[in-house]
């Protein structure tokens, strides 16, 4: 007998008819021999809904009180799928994050799981129930509820694949898997019936909102077998694994991050020990930092220009402007008027004139590059926000993926 994780996400389950066709899916996949856990998100634009319920109060509402807030989304669409699967004439049972035993570090709205107590989701399969999960939530050790951000519901769903053994985890969406880019945008684009853990999780950190970035990051470390298809279509999927077979694919994907904030200091000492202070910094206030770039010094002074995510923005600017005086400082200026679009393969790094192709597209769709960023799978710049979307057509046509 087989173990199988699925995940659903908040489109799969937002209203009765979709609970309905999930829970068949469960079903059929239980029917066919196999013990079932399921993880969920919240239903459609609940998460949205309760965030602006919360700003309705204040605008800055405290970390613990969002979290506990958020985390009612997940315990309904849970709730209710067991209810559907029940009326299909099936045992289940909906545990919360914290049932399941999921124990997370205390860094609200952006915790990190410590362990998983599988007792008693492992008592519940003996009992023959499908399990339902709720997703992207656990208990810190002081018994409050925090949340692993969004997306962690996917980070739920391996990190129980990966303590569980399971054979499978299978993370539903409302696409057929993984594309060259979002279709949506780029009509052209391919959908991949393979992607390395590598190139899955750049893609997902670069703004393809497929998967959530942490939750390839665990896949790979546990080799958990992930694959991702959709929920309203009976198609194969996408496959992550560790190596895929040889392609002549150059780049596997195009992505494009509009969730980004340009921060730029102006006039630092040009000596030892500046930088550390800035990213030291902003380490402290957990915030993550992407590009970096910093101008050659010159009369004693030099620029640093970084990215962080836009929801860090005011809390970075806040924290600089408090060591602007003792650094020497002389302007802070942010913005994210701006967007990142990159591209990314394994293909790359023995693929001489990969970067010369994207800023030849950029530039022939007369599009300005403001930052690069390299690695040995991916590339990236930022440009105006305006032009991401005709960014991304541009560099798909150009290698033709």
């Amino acid at each position: 007998m087989s173990l199988i994780v699925q995940k659903f996400g908040g489109s799969s389950v937002r209203d009765t008819e979709h609970l309905f066709n999930v829970a068949r899916i469960i079903t059929e996949t239980y029917d066919a021999g196999n013990d079932v856990v399921v993880v969920v998100s919240a239903q459609g634009d609940t998460t949205d809904d309760l965030i602006a319920k919360a700003y309705e109060i204040t605008n800055r509402p405290e970390g613990r009180e969002m979290d506990a807030l958020l985390a009612t989304g997940e315990q309904i669409s849970a709730s209710l799928l067991a209810m559907a699967i029940k009326k299909l004439g099936y045992r289940a049972i909906s545990l919360t994050g914290w049932q399941a035993g999921f124990l997370t570090d205390s860094n609200h709205n952006k915790a990190r799981i410590r362990r998983v107590n599988k007792e008693r989701i492992e008592n519940e399969l003996d009992k023959k129930n499908i399990v339902i999960v709720t997703g992207f939530q656990g208990l810190n050790r002081y018994d409050d509820i925090t949340t692993l951000g969004r997306g962690g519901s996917d980070t739920s769903a391996v990190a129980l694949a990966a303590v569980l053994k399971a054979n499978r985890c299978q993370i539903f969406t409302d696409v057929t898997g993984i594309y060259t880019a979002d279709p949506r945008l780029v009509k052209t684009a391919v959908k991949l019936d393979e992607i390395t853990y590598d190139e899955m999780l750049e893609l997902a950190s670069l703004g393809a909102q497929v998967l959530h970035n942490r939750s390839v990051e665990m896949a790979k470390k546990y080799n958990v077998k992930l694959e991702v298809l959709s929920s309203l279509e009976r198609v194969p999927g996408t496959v992550v694994k560790e190596v895929c077979k040889m392609e002549k694919m150059l780049i596997k994907g195009v992505a494009k991050d509009d969730n980004v904030a340009r921060i730029s200091l102006v006039g630092l000492p040009d000596k030892p020990g500046t930088a550390f202070r800035v990213f030291s910094l902003m380490a402290s206030h957990k915030i993550n930092v992407d590009i970096i770039l910093q101008s050659v010094g010159r009369e004693g002074t030099k620029d640093i220009t970084f990215t962080v995510a836009q929801k860090d923005r005011a809390e970075a600017v806040e924290a600089l402007e408090e060591i602007a005086p003792s650094l020497g400082i002389t302007k802070i200026a942010a913005d994210d008027d701006i967007t990142k679009v990159s591209i990314v393969g394994a293909g790359m790094e023995s693929n001489p004139g990969v970067a010369a192709r994207m800023f030849e597209a950029l530039g022939e769709a007369n599009i300005n590059i403001h930052m690069i960023s390299t690695s040995e799978i991916k590339i990236s710049v930022l440009i105006d926000k305006e032009l991401g979307e005709k960014a991304v057509i541009a560099i798909h046509n150009a290698f033709e993926v």
